[in-house]
């Protein structure tokens, strides 16, 4: 394949939640890509002093801005300056607690916050924007035929959810679909990545939700992630993907970004003989039922030039990590 041209990679761009795991990893990496001025919007009051050691952050190239996605102005303020440039928008609430106020917590910052970066985007005539969805808006989706793989073309059942209270694949369906109709009555180029579970070295303090999955399996934990499983993928292969979107004239739609689709049963199993100092728990059968296996799953990043780091090489980064962190207690 022929390779695809890139655009110039020194425009003015602005990351949202620029101080969690994704958001972290996609400021460093345009950083090491030579890019400028970028503006992180970080949520008021937060912590990132730890974007500040990573390499080319010194001097006046990071730009903070601290905006709550619900206060519109706040958001125009982070993304004013890059008329021309780009936005990531990677900011979306996930706890890893059961939220009180799901509404409030979690699908009003999704849903709403996405309409106001965009809203700025649009307004200061931001060349694209890349926004980070997640598997969340794909699946669950008990609905997709037995036989088939998941693509980008599955979208979360959000009856499902609703009735079983799995509010944030609602938050990111929503707000993505929302993102979708905004852009096509506004004319704003828009491309969606939707990530796989994020393993890999956390850049930030504090623990996330999608390494604690991998956190409580080393534990011990026996919940299966029934419909709720693609596949997990390197954090750093998500930052790499979002600016390759980013620059790639033609790139259009939704991306699933995965190394690959199998059981949550072979995760653990892989895992296991990884860590077998670790009491994980062995899976007996299927744990997402009738989910078809892919070991290139994401073949439209493929396609653009992705090579996605191994799984087995993602676990161990986040293991490391996870102990460097004292998130997995005594040292095993």
């Amino acid at each position: 394949m022929a390779a695809t041209k890139l655009i110039n990679t020194k425009e003015p761009v602005c990351v949202t939640g620029a101080n969690g795991f994704i958001g972290s990893w996609v400021i460093k990496t345009l950083l090491d890509q030579g890019y400028t001025t970028v503006h992180a919007s970080i949520f008021p009051g937060s912590d990132p002093s730890h974007l500040f050691s990573l390499p080319g952050a010194a001097g006046d190239r990071l730009v903070v801005h601290e905006a709550d996605l619900l206060d519109a102005e706040a958001m125009r303020k982070a993304i004013e300056g890059c008329a021309g440039g780009g936005v990531f928008h990677v900011a979306s609430p996930c706890t890893l607690e059961d939220p009180v106020d799901p509404q409030k917590e979690l699908v009003d910052p999704a849903v709403k916050g996405t309409l106001n970066v965009l809203a700025a985007a649009k307004m200061y005539n931001v060349r694209r924007v890349v926004l980070t969805s997640s598997i969340s808006a794909m699946v669950p989706n008990p609905g997709w035929p037995g036989n088939k793989v998941f693509d980008e073309s599955s979208w979360t059942d959000l009856d499902y959810c609703i009735a079983r209270q799995k509010w944030y694949p609602v938050s990111k369906t929503l707000a993505e679909k929302a993102a979708w109709e905004f852009a096509e009555m506004n004319k704003l180029d828009v491309v969606a990545i939707l990530p796989g579970t994020c393993l890999g070295q956390l850049l930030q303090p504090c623990l996330n939700a999608s390494c604690d999955v991998l956190q409580q399996l080393l534990q011990g934990s026996k919940d299966t992630q029934e419909y709720h499983w693609l596949g997990v993928v390197h954090v750093k292969d998500v930052a790499k993907a979002q600016t390759l979107l980013f620059q790639t004239p033609n790139a259009s739609g939704r991306y699933l970004c995965t190394n690959g689709i199998y059981q949550f049963s072979d995760f653990a199993d892989r895992v296991s003989r990884l860590f077998p100092q670790f009491p994980i728990h062995r899976f007996d059968g299927e744990t997402d039922p009738g989910l078809v296996a892919c070991k290139d799953a994401a073949r439209r990043l493929i396609n653009l030039g992705i090579v996605f780091t191994p799984v087995e090489d993602a676990v161990r980064d986040t293991v490391d990590s996870l102990k460097a962190k004292g998130f997995l207690g005594q040292e095993n």
